[in-house]
């Protein structure tokens, strides 16, 4: 008999301290609950580069991998990188990505607040979007405050 597919819990990554800290938290949960971590992060071509000309030293896709790779690291500075984590770097909207990744996921996991917009909102565009549409449960990690 085939074994089944390990649950997954998809945690969206932006490099920011808050995506950090809902790595930390996710990791905590897929130890509790048996599941596998997907990091994803998500990427958008800047507005210039829809224009056609040579840019051979400035790559969206590359960017993003090397911040998911750096805050995936700091997440885990201290302990051993979980089995099983994937990481993807995806071209789209944040919001519509991070809906979709979720579908079939035990839970999605967010920081509080990305790069962008006003630091004294309590949540970001991406989080608010998400945790009124994902289809599953959604967990907005705050880091912790001294």
């Amino acid at each position: 008999m085939a074994e089944a597919p390990r649950k997954r819990i998809v945690v969206g990554m932006d490099g920011s301290e808050e995506s950090v800290q809902a790595l930390r938290m996710a990791a905590r949960l897929a130890d509790l609950l048996g599941c596998r971590i997907e990091t994803l992060i998500v990427w958008e071509y800047p507005a210039m580069l829809a224009t056609p000309f040579p840019t051979t030293e400035f790559s969206p896709r590359v960017e993003a991998e090397n911040a998911l790779a750096e805050a995936v690291d700091a997440a885990f500075a201290d302990t051993e990188v979980p089995d099983g984590l994937t990481r993807q770097a995806v071209a789209g909207q944040p919001a519509r990505v991070l809906m979709e990744a979720s579908r079939g996921a035990e839970m999605l996991v967010v920081g509080n607040r990305g790069r962008g917009g006003f630091a004294g909102l309590l949540l970001g565009s991406v989080s608010t979007a998400v945790a009124a549409h994902a289809y599953c449960p959604v967990l907005i990690a705050r880091p912790h405050r001294d």
